[in-house]
Formats: C-alpha cells, structure tokens, sequence
C-alpha cells in the first residue's frame, strides 16, 4: 500500500505566483517581492488628478455625519434636520436639487414639525432646513466641488419670521417673579442673585453661564461678558451685585480663577437646566408666567425696554451688546454710546452710584485746568 502523501502548509496552497528572483532562485513562501517588480507595478498605476472637482459629488461627501468628510460640528437643530438628508438625497448629484424640491422638502418638514407649547405652525423648523442646505451647499463651494451659480439653496427664500411674542414686564409682574425666586426652591439665594444679574445687566442666559471670578473688575463694578458670536463686552453692575458676585464665589468656588462663577452649594457649577426647573417652580406659583412662557430672555427685553425708554436708542443699543450693522447708516460709528453712559443708565436703574457714573464726560473734557501758582 503505497504511503500516504504528505500534508502540506495551508499558506503554500494560496501562495501567488511571483517571479523568479534575478539570481534564479525561487522566492521564499509567503514572502512579497521588492524591488524593481513593485516599482514597475506602481508604475503602472494611473496618476492621481491634482485638479478639477470629482467626477461625481453626491451629498453624503458633504454631510457631517459622513464618512469621508467630516464638518465640524452642527448645532443641535442643524443636525437633527440634517439626519434624514443623505437618506432622501444622500446619492444625488450636488446639482441636482432644484429649488421646487427644496420649497417641497421645507413644507414637508413644516408639517411634520414637533408641536409642542410654542408651536407656531413650523416655520422655524422650514427655515432651519433651508439654513442647514445652505451650510451643505458652502462647504461644496468652498471645496471647489459645485460652481456657486449653481447652488439652488440660495435661491429658495426662507419663511418670513414671525414677530417675537417677549415683551418688557410691568413692575409688578418683575417684582412678583423675583419674590417667588426669593422665597422658594432649595436655593433661593443663588436664584435672586441669577435674576439680580440678568436684569442689571441684561445679558443672555449664555453669558451669565460663562462667567468667571477673573471677569469681575471689583474696582470699576464691572463684569466681561462673553455671549454668542464670540463676543465679549464689558458691562457695569452694581456695587451691591458685585459684592454678592464675590461672596458667591468665595464661599462656593474652587479658587480656580478661570473657573465657573455661579454654583451650587456643593461646588458643582450651574447649568442651563437651573433656568427650567427656575421658570418651571415660578409658574407653578404664577400662572401666568407658564402661560405665556416666560423665560430669563423677557428679563433682557425688560431691562433693555426701560433704558431705552429714559435715555435713548444708542445707549440701550451698546446696553444690549448688540454689533454695528450696516445698514443702520454712517452715523452709527460716530454716536455709539459709552461705557460711562451705560453706567449711568444703569445708576439710573438701580439707584445706585457706580464708580464710572459719577462725572459727565463732557464736563471733563472742557474743564480748562487751572495755570500753576495762579
């Protein structure tokens, strides 16, 4: 019975042909020629384009969520409509859209919008679709992969927004709010001194978060606050603010001077979910205030309402860190207020003297010193 024949390495059975070597030898199992070979194999490859957009483009390359190219990162909203974009157009062409199926994609989106309290027919959620395909639509310009005449995304108006329903609080109605705050929760004081800051300062609930011990000019009674837009601006506050400012800090702060101001009393720094439960507890004390859902925003409307109102235009408009816009006209960049002007709008608020507040500025400027030894 002849034997039987020996088993051989699976590795050998798949092994590709290469070869022979130049000294006529075999090359070794599972070993990969190098050398002039592999230089003649790639340069049989054709050469890569240097120029040009791709030969297709399709909207996936553009999502943020997709694989080959990452945008940075999208607000909330923006991604959130931009989830079932690749899904219905993921595969077209960049230029296919047209703007008929943009307006047909935005009204399907109006009607299907979350209807929640504020629901006000989804316009909002129209326009922010049409925003987040022009946002597509400038990454493929900007990476040279569409011609910016034919971008349909600009060519689709966005729904015209509906007047804001916020307006200033009667006295009353502040003063209400305030004494709930003052009196409920299981944090009354850093309630009062939250509603303290956004009515003096009438800052955005985003800057009231981002401030820190090092914003605090103790001296001048003023704070740096960083809002949207990576603005920043100096504001006046009141003495007695800024003195409830650092007793906060001192006696819940971790000495870190760029860290968080506001916090709980465990240390633990306050978010933006301290403003619902706050509004949420006033309104189940005031009806009203769930009603119309007031938030910490009517707070800046309030504030910026009454300076307007006692002083001027230009004064509520630097109150309200609000930027030049060009088509207020020429005049704007030569009549903005003054830092000491607001502090005197603000002097005028509170009742309170303010460090900046106390000399007119015209009356400084004109004084004509006295001669020496006159």
């Amino acid at each position: 019975m002849p034997a039987p024949a020996a088993r051989t390495s699976r590795s050998h059975d798949h092994q590709p042909c290469w070869p022979d070597r130049p000294d006529g030898r075999q090359y070794r199992a599972g070993h990969r020629p190098y050398g002039p070979a592999r230089h003649h194999r790639r340069a049989d490859r054709p050469e890569r384009a240097t120029a040009g957009p791709p030969a297709r483009a399709d909207l996936r390359r553009l999502h943020p969520t997709g694989r080959r190219r990452r945008q940075p990162r999208q607000p909330p909203r923006l991604r959130h409509l931009l989830a079932p974009h690749p899904r219905k157009w993921g595969p077209r062409r960049l230029d296919e859209p047209t703007p008929l199926e943009i307006r047909q994609f935005a009204e399907e989106v109006r009607r299907h919008a979350v209807v929640r309290r504020n629901h006000r027919g989804g316009a909002a959620a129209a326009e922010h679709l049409i925003s987040a395909l022009r946002c597509v639509y400038h990454y493929a310009i900007a990476d040279r992969l569409l011609d910016p005449a034919d971008n349909p995304a600009t060519r689709v108006d966005k729904p015209r927004r509906q007047p804001s329903l916020r307006h200033a609080l009667p006295d009353a109605a502040l003063a209400a709010i305030i004494a709930v705050a003052a009196e409920t929760g299981n944090d009354p004081g850093l309630d009062s001194l939250i509603l303290r800051l956004h009515v003096e300062t009438a800052c955005r609930r985003g800057g009231a978060l981002a401030l820190r011990r090092q914003d605090l000019d103790v001296e001048q009674c003023l704070v740096l606050l960083r809002e949207k837009g990576q603005t920043q601006r100096w504001q006046p506050v009141s003495p007695t603010l800024m003195a409830a400012l650092v007793a906060h800090d001192d006696e819940r702060g971790n000495g870190a001077p760029a860290g968080q101001l506001l916090r709980y009393h465990n240390g633990k720094p306050v978010g933006r979910r301290r403003y619902d439960h706050l509004w949420q507890r006033i309104g189940k004390h005031l009806p009203w205030v769930a009603v119309q859902q007031i938030s910490v925003h009517w707070l800046r409307h309030t504030t910026l309402t009454w300076v307007e109102r006692h002083y001027s235009y230009a004064i509520a408009r630097a109150y309200a860190g609000h930027a030049d816009s060009s088509d207020a006209g020429a005049t704007v960049t030569y009549v903005k207020a003054t830092l000491q002007e607001i502090a005197q709008a603000l002097a005028g608020l509170t009742g309170e003297r303010h460090p900046l507040a106390d000399a007119d500025p015209m009356t400084a400027m004109l004084t004509v010193p006295t001669p020496m030894g006159t």
